[in-house]
């Protein structure tokens, strides 16, 4: 194959995906598939499984921290404040890799962008470059075959007025 199609191919792919409603249709596709995922029955089960430990667990825990808040007010309050001081670490943490994930996507979608639309430009720069070169080629063909009928037009007509010429002369 031309590589010159090939690229004016890979350049109609492009626009299309990054122009139509089909590029949409395309995140729509990869948004179904995490919501996919989500909804997968291992992953439910999953999820299941943990809501019903912390369930279960729950009253258990509860009966421990009230028996030992019993025994010792003061070691229930120094428990509390430490699973206070503990879960608001948890949280910072995971909203701190939350952000972490959720930059490294952005930027991720940003470079993916970036190279697309490099390409893309790439892409219209051979094109428009290939489409320069076929119409100089037509140009010139044009010119020539102008040339060439012009001077076998020139010759025919001589070669008629040379007979004409000559029957006048018989």
């Amino acid at each position: 194959m031309n590589p010159r199609i090939f690229m004016l191919a890979v350049g109609v792919a492009v626009g299309y995906v990054l122009g139509t409603r089909d590029g949409r249709a395309r995140y729509d596709q990869m948004k179904a598939k995490v919501t996919q995922l989500w909804e997968d029955p291992r992953v439910v089960k999953a999820r299941k499984d943990v809501e019903s430990y912390a369930r279960e667990q729950a009253p258990v825990i509860y009966a421990r921290a009230e028996a030992a808040a019993k025994a010792a007010p003061g070691v229930a309050k120094d428990v509390a404040g430490r699973v206070s001081e503990t879960a608001k670490d948890v949280v910072g943490q995971v909203s701190d890799t939350a952000k972490d994930v959720a930059a490294n996507v952005s930027s991720t979608a940003k470079d993916v962008a970036g190279k697309v639309t490099d390409t893309a430009r790439d892409v219209s720069d051979r094109v428009t470059g290939t489409a320069k070169d076929v119409a100089d080629k037509a140009v010139t063909t044009a010119r020539d075959a102008a040339v060439a009928s012009a001077t076998t037009v020139g010759a025919a007509r001589d070669n008629l007025l040379e007979d004409a010429e000559d029957d006048d002369k018989n």
